[in-house]
């Protein structure tokens, strides 16, 4: 109680107006926060709850690059923060957070509010990446942010540009490009990447050269192998620069780099901040302050393989950390073993997805491996409707047999066999494992069960390891 007191006190004093108790605090109402909070809610049933965000309106992060194409509004691409925070019966205040006093377990806000916490729980996301170079800062050269009115604003603008540059051809710069394209077929979409492939990081180089061919198919130009140097314009762009001495009209530039943790809040709070410039967390995602938890992009991340830092940041790896970060507020249930990375896009109607190790990164970990493969059509007979090739690689390690990831290209339902084959990893399981599931199967809906690819690109992969 007297530390209760002194925390009022504080807060008397800082900003004038009465505090606020709750048991639980969540700061972020995107991804990681709003599953954080409905996840305290089921663990903790007659817990006080409040989630705290920024902005009235938040955009599902993975949806933004449709805005711009499929979807057409920003103002339709929003994650249901009040709904779910009211079915859930969890408290909501929209206000900027611009202090954490762990001292007094306290959150200051922008417009004066000060509430005390039991527990909280950091969601505060990432940051866009952006280049060190002359003309970032000019007007209509658009990071992705995750700002509805930004993104609004950003509509706007590309609806009247011609020449349209996009750095970086990961998966948000691929989407962008093609979304942009889709728009308007007139525009001029170019892709500028320092790598040899579309989305390299992420697929071995045949999966990668299909995403190049993805795009370039549909008008869009990709320039590989190339470094931007400068943005030039005045007012806004006029063209972009390359190391290569090659000059690119432009007048909107949209930067596809990635993402860095936001961790403004906890730095100023004094929380310990981890080798991948996230907030330091345990395998329960408790931070150096064991009463807050921290999820989602800004917390820092070990690989599922060698708990080693990760750079991944997913919205999938968001509420997976947010439903361990939920459940062990007050009683420590869940443990997080690593983030294997599940992906999955759609370049011109053709899946790519990925799960776990790709055989290039498995190679430059150290694995002995053995991959099977196998594609076939996803229907059986193969002309009944939605019919499309299916083409499944799967990277084994050699002595053991474990699964350690798997790669997929074509049939849309990729989408949701990439899924099946991140939990295969996650579970440990082995080609055998694979080769032997009971898959159910029917023709309008998979392979036969006689070419169901997910088992035979195993059981090939279980030839190879008995040689």
């Amino acid at each position: 109680m007297m530390i209760v007191a002194l925390a009022i006190k504080i807060a008397n004093t800082e900003k004038g107006k009465t505090m606020k108790n709750y048991d639980i605090v969540i700061i972020g109402g995107s991804a990681a926060g709003a599953t954080a909070a409905t996840t305290a809610r089921k663990h903790y049933p007659n817990k006080s709850i409040l989630s705290i965000r920024d902005a009235k309106s938040v955009p599902i992060p993975c949806g933004i690059p449709y805005i711009y194409g499929t979807v057409g509004d920003a103002m339709k691409n929003l994650i249901p923060v009040d709904n779910m925070m009211g079915a859930a019966n969890i408290d909501v205040l929209v206000d900027p957070v611009v202090k954490i006093n762990q001292e007094f377990n306290l959150v200051l806000t922008a417009a004066g509010e000060t509430v005390h916490y039991e527990r909280l729980v950091i969601a505060t996301g990432s940051h866009p990446v952006v280049l060190p170079i002359e003309g970032m800062s000019l007007p209509n050269v658009f990071p992705i942010r995750k700002d509805v009115n930004y993104l609004q604003t950003m509509q706007s603008e590309l609806v009247k540009a011609k020449d349209i540059v996009v750095i970086g051809c990961g998966f948000i710069g691929a989407e962008m490009a093609e979304e942009c394209k889709k728009s308007n077929p007139e525009k001029n979409v170019r892709v500028v990447e320092v790598l040899d492939h579309a989305l390299q990081v992420a697929f071995d180089p045949e999966f990668s050269a299909l995403a190049d061919k993805a795009l370039t198919d549909q008008g869009i130009e990709l320039l590989m192998n190339q470094k931007v140097v400068k943005i030039v314009g005045v007012k806004k762009p006029e063209s972009v620069l390359l190391e290569s001495g090659v000059s690119l009209p432009a007048d909107l530039v949209i930067l596809g780099l990635g993402s860095v943790p936001n961790t403004d809040l906890a730095i100023g709070a004094g929380l310990k901040i981890g080798p991948a410039k996230g907030l330091c967390v345990n395998r329960y995602m408790q931070t150096s302050d064991s009463s807050i938890f921290a999820c989602g992009d800004c917390a820092d991340k070990v690989s599922f393989f060698d708990h080693k830092p990760s750079a991944l940041r997913l919205a999938s790896i968001a509420t997976m950390e947010a439903r361990i970060a939920g459940a062990n507020l007050f009683a420590l249930k869940r443990a997080n073993d690593g983030v294997v990375g599940c992906f999955s896009t759609v370049l011109n109607k053709k899946a790519f997805a990925v799960a776990g190790l790709t055989a290039t990164e498995a190679n430059k970990k150290g694995y002995a491996i053995v991959v099977g493969e196998a594609e076939s059509i996803n229907r059986h007979p193969g002309l009944m409707p939605g019919g499309d090739l299916l083409k499944v690689k799967l990277v084994f390690e050699k002595g053991t047999g474990l699964l350690l990831g798997g790669q997929l290209y074509g049939a849309l339902s990729a989408g949701e066999l990439i899924n099946a084959i991140s939990a295969f990893v996650s579970n440990r399981m082995t080609a055998d494992d694979l080769a032997t599931f009971q898959a159910g199967t029917h023709p309008a809906l998979t392979a036969s069960p006689i070419a169901y690819q997910l088992v035979n690109a195993a059981e090939n992969a279980v030839a190879k390891l008995s040689q």
